[in-house]
């Protein structure tokens, strides 16, 4: 199951890359054809808005999976095995929550926009299109939460499960000095 979990949110993090290099690609484009070209594209502003939302919603579940989220590891490795451990169901079922209130908001919400047949700025692209992201990166990351959950809760270790004894990075500018 983590297996299958894990390369679910790994395409979606591959996914939220590749949005952000065609971002970096479209605001380039635009920036030389506003100031080379004297052309300013104003939909590319949009579009670019648009990449942003994929890149946090297809990458938070990796994030999770990772155990990257914010988190306060030092007090967790201080509280022992068992305290750590429900620490840890703790934090990935609230994070199933959210995730799952963002994905019934999300699918309403699209759902609403399907109904009444919103569109964006740009002729031809309906809103849906873009608030879709929402639920799909909530689905992603409630599947990734509560997977970690079922193996904590069995008595297992999810893929990533910090131990409290990793060093911290020697770079000062990784350390926030």
């Amino acid at each position: 199951m983590q297996r299958a979990v894990g390369l679910l949110s790994r395409f979606a993090c591959g996914l939220a890359s590749l949005s952000t290099v065609v971002c970096l690609v479209l605001i380039g484009f635009s920036v030389g054809a506003r100031y080379l070209f004297h052309t300013p594209q104003p939909w590319v502003d949009k579009v670019a808005g648009w990449l942003v939302v994929a890149l946090v919603l297809l990458a938070a579940p990796e994030a999770q999976r990772r155990f990257e989220h914010i988190g306060v590891d030092v007090a967790v490795s201080r509280l022992g095995p068992g305290l750590a451990r429900a620490a840890h169901v703790v934090g990935a079922a609230s994070v199933a929550v959210v995730a799952a209130i963002l994905l019934w908001a999300g699918w309403e919400m699209v759902e609403f926009s399907l109904m009444v047949g919103l569109m964006t700025d740009i002729p031809g692209v309906p809103e849906w299109w873009v608030q879709v992201l929402l639920p799909v990166g909530a689905a992603v990351l409630l599947l990734v939460s509560l997977a970690q959950c079922l193996v904590l809760l069995t008595g297992g270790t999810p893929d990533h499960l910090p131990t409290g004894d990793e060093e911290l990075p020697r770079d000062t500018l990784a350390r926030g000095e």
